[in-house]
């Protein structure tokens, strides 16, 4: 029995419907290879060169920049037990948690800190950092060639196959992506709008040795977990001054409020000399060398102030831990 032209036309165009599903698959192995060479392209662009020329992206008010105290700062007198930034000699747990950020925004290389963050993914990793290390807030795009190295001070000479623990990529193309806040991300600059919202989580996949970065163990996170005069500490890679960015570098002591910022009362700050590179390095409340509770990050500071200052994490820090739990890419919350 021979089939009406209209009939035939028909099947073919079933056929034709039915062909991506049979496909899909192979573009799913084409996807997971995809992620892994550029993951691999990341790597091989961080050249020990390449890390060397780059800039700390880190902000510093003067009274001709972006920033305009309402009066003329007066540095708080340190409190007992206060340590403004030394090296951190206790190994531990810390070391493996807390790394250093490599990345390019605005056609320039950078380095800021960052650490690792407890969460509940099974294929992925979480990695604190400040949303300036992350978004370009003037040209509104996100930083691209994002590589955590955690540990950065055991491996001198850079080679992620060869350094302590390797590396691991935040880049949709590589499986992973950065979470920033709208709040953040429509700031216009760096300005107080950002420095309240300047924190931001990169989601990560399996690093350089195919591993996950939890392995190597991970901080919680809490919003909020002070109050004024808690106690923290914070850590990160300084590399301006007299810090060359080798180190991992910490300060503690007490916290309080930015009289200058905002309305006097929506950023913290500490007693600490850390320079540029340290921004994204965490606060760390009801710390010991084993365990610890990421309560702020290291945000931005002030010409002439032996300070540190970050933002007081709140439902919007929430927000953007909450989606770097359930998605992967690039994504800004509002």
């Amino acid at each position: 029995m021979h089939r009406s032209k209209a009939a035939v036309a028909a099947a073919l165009l079933t056929a034709l419907v039915l062909l991506p599903l049979a496909v899909a698959p192979v573009a799913a192995g084409d996807s997971k290879d995809k992620a892994k060479a550029e993951h691999e392209r990341i790597v091989k662009y961080w050249t020990a060169e390449r890390i060397a020329s780059a800039k700390p992206r880190d902000f510093v008010r003067t009274d001709l920049g972006k920033f305009e105290p309402k009066a003329k700062p007066v540095q708080p007198p340190p409190a007992g037990g206060v340590v403004k930034g030394a090296s951190w000699s206790g190994a531990g747990p810390v070391v493996q948690r807390t790394g250093k950020v490599l990345f390019t925004m605005d056609g320039g290389n950078w380095v800021c800190s960052a650490s690792a963050i407890t969460d509940g993914r099974g294929t992925h990793s979480l990695i604190l950092t400040a949303g300036h290390c992350a978004y370009d807030e003037v040209n509104k795009e996100f930083a691209t060639n994002w590589t955590y190295v955690p540990s950065y001070d055991t491996a001198p000479t850079f080679s992620c196959g060869q350094n302590t623990y390797g590396c691991w990529t935040a880049t949709p193309a590589s499986g992973g992506g950065l979470v920033v806040h709208s709040g953040y991300a429509n700031a216009g600059g760096f300005n107080t709008q950002a420095t309240i919202h300047d924190f931001a989580v990169a989601i990560v996949a399996a690093g350089t040795r195919g591993t996950q970065l939890d392995a190597l163990g991970t901080y919680g996170i809490a919003y909020p977990a002070i109050s004024t005069g808690g106690t923290v500490h914070s850590f990160g890679y300084p590399a301006q001054g007299r810090y060359h960015g080798n180190d991992l570098t910490y300060c503690t002591g007490p916290t309080f409020n930015d009289q200058y910022n905002g309305n006097g009362t929506q950023t913290w700050g500490i007693a600490c000399n850390m320079t540029g590179g340290s921004s994204g390095g965490p606060w760390l409340g009801s710390f010991t060398n084993s365990a610890g509770t990421a309560t702020s990050l290291n945000s931005y500071g002030y010409s002439g102030l032996s300070n540190m200052y970050g933002p007081k994490f709140n439902s919007n820090t929430q927000a953007v831990f909450n989606r770097a739990t359930t998605t992967t890419g690039n994504s800004i919350v509002n």
